[in-house]
C-alpha cells in the first residue's frame, strides 16, 4: 500500500496501471499516475523502451530522456511474440484498473491485447489507446510529435516571419497528449467508480495538437484567419514580446490597459498612456511598430534585471529570459520546490516534482525509473500465482 508524505493514502492507492507505452506520451502519463499512488507497470519489449539509449545526455549510462519520464513505475520484459510472455502480458492486463498503450490501432489484437481482447476477461478495464492519427483514416501513419508539430500548423506559427518554421524546443505534444490521457483515465476511472462500467478512452496527438492551437485555432475556425508566424510577438497582444534593456533582454507581458498605465509610469514615459495611438489594447496592437522604439528608448536606460524588480513591485508581468538552470533556479527562489528525488538513497534520481499541489494527498516518490526487467522476477511471480482481479492490492511492494 502506497502512503502518502503525510501519512493518508494517495488518491490512486490501489489501482493497477499496466502501461504498455513507450517514449514520451504514455509514459509521461503513467508517471503522473505514478505520482498518486497508481502501482504503474512498465511492460517493456526485451529490448527496452527506445528512450533509455537517446543519449547525450546521460546519468551513469541511462538517458537523462527516459529517466525523466519512468519514476514510480516498476519494469518487466516481455516478448509479445513468446507465447509465455504474452499470457503473462494478457493476466496482467486482466487485472489491471487501467490499461494503456500507444502501438499502432490494431497492433495488439493478434496478442488480444486491444480493447476487445482485453474487455473479454476485464470489462470494468479503462483502456487507453494514443495514436498519431487517430484509429479511423490515420491509422496507419505512425505518430512522432515532429511530424504533428508540423502537421497540425504548430511549426507555421514558430519562429521569425521571415524564417523558416520551427520545432519547439520540447516534445510539446506528446506532453500535450500525456496530460489528456491522464485526464481521460481519471474520468474514465470516476464513471466506473459510479457505473461498474469500463470504457476504451482514445487520445491522438493531431487533436492534441489541435486543441493546444487555442487562441491560434479560434482565429481560423471563428474568425476566418489563417495565423501566420510572428517571431516572440502576440498576435492579439501588445506589448507581449522580449524587449532590449541596456544589457540583455527581458520579457514584457502586458495583456490589459491598467498595466500599460503602470509599464509607463515606471519607465517614465507616463504621455503614451492617453496617446490616442496607444490608449486601447487594440490600438497598440494596431500600432505596435510606432509603440515598440518608444519602449526601447526607455528602456535603454536601466538593466532587465533592474526593470524586472521595478516592473514586477508594480504588478506589470515581466520577467528574465533563462536558460533552463535560471528557470529551476526561480521556481526554487519562489519557493515551488522544483525538484523531486524519485527514490531512495544511491539509487535515488534528481526529478522534476510533480505539477499539482494537493493539500490532503501530496505525491510521492518512492521508486526511481526502474532498470530493464528490474521488478521481472516479482511480477512474474505474482502473475502466475493465483489472483482475482479483485485482488489488485497484493501486486504492491513500496
Amino acid at each position: 500500500m502506497t502512503q502518502a508524505a503525510n501519512g493518508t493514502r494517495g488518491p490512486l492507492d490501489g489501482v493497477l496501471v499496466a502501461d504498455f507505452s513507450r517514449v514520451l506520451a504514455g509514459p509521461y502519463a503513467t508517471m503522473l499516475l505514478a505520482d498518486l499512488g497508481a502501482d504503474v507497470v512498465k511492460v517493456e519489449s526485451p529490448a527496452g523502451d527506445e528512450t533509455r539509449t537517446w543519449t547525450p545526455p546521460d546519468r551513469d549510462g541511462v538517458a537523462t530522456y527516459y529517466l525523466s519520464i519512468n519514476r514510480g513505475k516498476r519494469s518487466i520484459a516481455l516478448d509479445l511474440r513468446d507465447p509465455a510472455d504474452a499470457e503473462l502480458a494478457r493476466e496482467l492486463a486482466r487485472r489491471a484498473d487501467v490499461m494503456i498503450q500507444n502501438f499502432k490501432p490494431g497492433g495488439l489484437a493478434r496478442y488480444r491485447l486491444d480493447y476487445p481482447g482485453v474487455r473479454e476477461t476485464n470489462p470494468s478495464v479503462v483502456y487507453a489507446s494514443i495514436s498519431g492519427f487517430g484509429a479511423a483514416g490515420g491509422a496507419h501513419v505512425a505518430g512522432y510529435d515532429l511530424m504533428v508539430q508540423a502537421a497540425s500548423g504548430l511549426m507555421s506559427l514558430t519562429g521569425e516571419p521571415d524564417g523558416p518554421p520551427m520545432r519547439a524546443g520540447i516534445s510539446v505534444i506528446d506532453v500535450i497528449a500525456g496530460n489528456h490521457a491522464a485526464i481521460g483515465i481519471l474520468a474514465a476511472l470516476r464513471h466506473r467508480d459510479v457505473t461498474g462500467e469500463g470504457q476504451h478512452v482514445e487520445v491522438n496527438l493531431l487533436s492534441s495538437a489541435l486543441t493546444g492551437l487555442v487562441n491560434q485555432g479560434s482565429a481560423y475556425l471563428a474568425g476566418g484567419v489563417v495565423p501566420f508566424r510572428m517571431g516572440n510577438q502576440h498576435p492579439s497582444v501588445y506589448p507581449y514580446e522580449p524587449l532590449p534593456a541596456a544589457d540583455r533582454p527581458i520579457i514584457i507581458a502586458v495583456a490589459n490597459d491598467g498595466q500599460f498605465a503602470k509599464l509607463c509610469g515606471v519607465l517614465g514615459v507616463p504621455e503614451l498612456v492617453d496617446d490616442p495611438r496607444f490608449r486601447r489594447n487594440a490600438d497598440r496592437t494596431a500600432n505596435r511598430d510606432e509603440l515598440r522604439p518608444l519602449l526601447v528608448k526607455a528602456l535603454a536606460e536601466r538593466t532587465a534585471g533592474e526593470w524586472f524588480d521595478a516592473l514586477v513591485a508594480v504588478g506589470v508581468p515581466a520577467g528574465p529570459i533563462n536558460t533552463v538552470d535560471g528557470g529551476f533556479e526561480l521556481a526554487q527562489r519562489y519557493g515551488l520546490d522544483p525538484v523531486a528525488q524519485a527514490g531512495k538513497g544511491d539509487r535515488a534520481v534528481p526529478t522534476t516534482r510533480h505539477p499539482v499541489t494537493y493539500s490532503a494527498t501530496p505525491p510521492r516518490y518512492p521508486l526511481p525509473p526502474p532498470a530493464l526487467d528490474e521488478h521481472g522476477t516479482e511480477l512474474r511471480e505474482w502473475l502466475q500465482s493465483p489472483g482475482a482481479v479483485t485482488d489488485r492490492s497484493t501486486s504492491r511492494k513500496g
